[in-house]
C-alpha cells in the first residue's frame, strides 16, 4: 500500500524597500578601509593583482553581460581586453 504525504508550502512574505542600503561593504583580504576626506576625491578600493590572478596569468572578468580578459605579460604588465 502506497502512503502519500501532503506537504503545504507557505509563500514567503518578501518586502522591497526604497531605503538606502546600510549594509557594510565587503571587506576583502588585503583591503584597507581609509576614511574619506571631505572635499577630496572619493576613496577607491585597492586590490593587488595577485588577489585577482592568484597563481594564473589570466582571469576572465564578467561585467555588464560581457567578458573581459585580464592578462599578466612576461614583462609584468597588465592588459585588459574585451
Amino acid at each position: 500500500m502506497n502512503k502519500h504525504t501532503s506537504v503545504s508550502i507557505k509563500p514567503m512574505n518578501v518586502e522591497f524597500s526604497t531605503k538606502q542600503d546600510i549594509t557594510p561593504p565587503l571587506q576583502l583580504p588585503g583591503m584597507v578601509e581609509v576614511p574619506a576626506v571631505t572635499g577630496s576625491q572619493p576613496v577607491r578600493p585597492r586590490l593587488h593583482s595577485a588577489e585577482l590572478l592568484g597563481t594564473s596569468r589570466e582571469v576572465v572578468i564578467a561585467h555588464a553581460g560581457e567578458e573581459y580578459r585580464l592578462r599578466l605579460t612576461r614583462q609584468g604588465k597588465l592588459i585588459l581586453t574585451k
